[in-house]
């Protein structure tokens, strides 16, 4: 886990900070509007993207939590950071699943939103592993769970 760290905090600084960004963009309109979604004036289109920023807020809340464990030593960073790309993977997931669904295949919206739904896949199987494998205070509760 160790060699994974580095590269998943990058990941986790580019995705953060990204979204911080972008959602500074939407709520102060520093984009014109040809250069947002299709439909962007639509007010249901509108009410969709906004339905994101309770999302996107918390992986990054949670991202940054996990890179601040990690700089103190702490070995809660594991669990926090598996908890941020969970919900960058649903992040992207929604978005994507949204695009398609509308028929909608604008790559300046499907690239950023491929990215947030594959990249974690690639850090999420070591995460779970690292996660199983340190079941403080976890009790059997029956034979079969039992190792020898």
């Amino acid at each position: 886990m160790s060699r994974t760290a580095p590269r998943l905090f990058v990941f986790f600084w580019l995705t953060d900070v990204a979204f911080i960004v972008y959602w500074a963009i939407v709520f102060l309109r520093l984009l014109p509007a040809e250069y947002m979604y299709q439909d962007y004036r639509d007010p249901n289109l509108v009410a969709w993207n906004l339905s994101f920023f309770p999302l996107d807020m918390l992986l990054s809340l949670t991202g940054f939590a996990s890179l601040y464990c990690y700089r103190r030593g702490s070995e809660r960073w594991k669990p926090i950071a598996l908890v941020s790309l969970v919900l960058t993977f649903c992040s992207g997931l929604q978005a994507i699943a949204f695009w398609a669904f509308k028929a909608d295949f604008d790559w300046s919206w499907w690239l950023p939103n491929l990215f947030l739904l594959i990249y974690p896949l690639f850090f999420l199987p070591e995460l779970v592993r690292a996660a199983s494998s340190g079941k403080k205070g976890f009790k059997p509760q029956n034979e079969a769970e039992r190792q020898p």
